[in-house]
Parts: C-alpha cells; sequence; structure tokens
C-alpha cells in the first residue's frame, strides 16, 4: 500500500509539472472562445512587462502592404486616466483599470507609388488604417485575456467629438486618429462568454 501511496504521488507529480508547461495552457481557440469584454476592475496595477506584451501581439497583426499604421498611447497615471476618461459615461471601468490603451490609426504615410520602386517618397492616404488597426485592436484584446487580465473595446473613431477631445487631451497629432480606447486591468468579474455561433449567418459557395 505504501508503494501504491508513493507511485500515485509520482504520478500526481508529473502532471503538475507538465501542466505548468506550455502544453497545458489554454490554447489560441481557448482564448478566442472565451474572451468577454470586462468592464470592472479591481485596480491593481498592470506591468510594463505585460503592457508591452499585450503591444507586442497588437504589433503582430496583419497590416495592408505591411503599411503598420497602429500607434498607441498607453496611459497608466491615476489621475491622468481620472482626468481624461474618468467623466464620461460609465467612467469608473476607466478609474479601475490598471491602464488605458488608446489605439490610433496614421492616416497619411511616406511611401513610394505603388509599383514605382525607383520613384521618391511621397505622402500617400493610408487607405486601410481602419481595418489594420482594428485586427490590432483585437489582437490586444486576446493577449489580455491570454495573461489573465480583462479589457474592453471602447469607441473612438467615427464618434468624431470623442476622438477629437481624446487627441486634445494626449497631444495626439493632427493625422493619427483614436481609433479605440481599451481599458486594462485585472478582472473585478467573470462573465460567461456569448454564444454567438449562428450558422445561418453563413453562405456555402455563394449567398
Amino acid at each position: 500500500m505504501k508503494k501504491l501511496s508513493i507511485v500515485i504521488l509520482a504520478i500526481a507529480s508529473i502532471m503538475l509539472t507538465s501542466c505548468k508547461s506550455q502544453e497545458c495552457a489554454p490554447s489560441a481557440l481557448d482564448i478566442i472562445m472565451s474572451r468577454t469584454s470586462i468592464r470592472s476592475f479591481t485596480g491593481d496595477p498592470v506591468s510594463k512587462e505585460q503592457l508591452e506584451t499585450i503591444l507586442k501581439a497588437g504589433m503582430a497583426a496583419p497590416s495592408a502592404m505591411n503599411g503598420q499604421p497602429w500607434r498607441f498611447v498607453v496611459v497608466t497615471d491615476k489621475e491622468k486616466i481620472a482626468s481624461v476618461f474618468g467623466s464620461g459615461f460609465r467612467g469608473e471601468m476607466f478609474t479601475q483599470a490598471g491602464a488605458v490603451i488608446v489605439v490610433c490609426g496614421e492616416t497619411t504615410q511616406m511611401r513610394k507609388p505603388f509599383g514605382q520602386p525607383d520613384a521618391p517618397e511621397e505622402e500617400m492616404p493610408n487607405k486601410f488604417w481602419y481595418e489594420d488597426c482594428s485586427a490590432a485592436a483585437q489582437n490586444i484584446l486576446l493577449a489580455a485575456k491570454a495573461l489573465g487580465l480583462g479589457a474592453v473595446w471602447t469607441a473612438g473613431y467615427p464618434a468624431m467629438e470623442r476622438v477629437s477631445s481624446i487627441a486634445y487631451a494626449l497631444g495626439i497629432p493632427e493625422k493619427v486618429i483614436p481609433l479605440c480606447v481599451i481599458p486594462v486591468g485585472v478582472p473585478a468579474e467573470n462573465p460567461e462568454p456569448k454564444d454567438k455561433w449562428k450558422p445561418e449567418n453563413i453562405h456555402w459557395e455563394q449567398w
């Protein structure tokens, strides 16, 4: 019996050790399917290391012609968060967060005209900045979930009044537009993921 107990403890130890490895970490699909919008936070800080990991994930998003028009303003100072974001609708969502990430898009960029590698660079519009930055924002939400944090997408563009106030408060240049504002923090809630699977929204081969 004693030998059996030792064997059981050994197996349990191996299982616990293996579950600390990458093999037991949630898969990408697990993260996607379990992500929820978190609007209540504990107020605990988010480390710079965590924020840099989240932003690296954002910058790993696809972008048209590899333009990478995304720019980020990260606010961690509690007083600044309160003054810029705390007075609006559901302001506590921001003041309780550990950080606020403003995802912005550069609407123009210096580059060579398409198909003219020998031409000089000129200022050209980033026609797909909105789509590119949306992909970056989604990566940020998923990365926060993967780190055990919570986050939620809140409006920026195209609500131009909000865009203008955010840009003014944070000194964002004229040709850079705040797409969305994402509070990030330690969750104080644990909502169930919504089941959004609707086969009727899928059209196979053609509409």
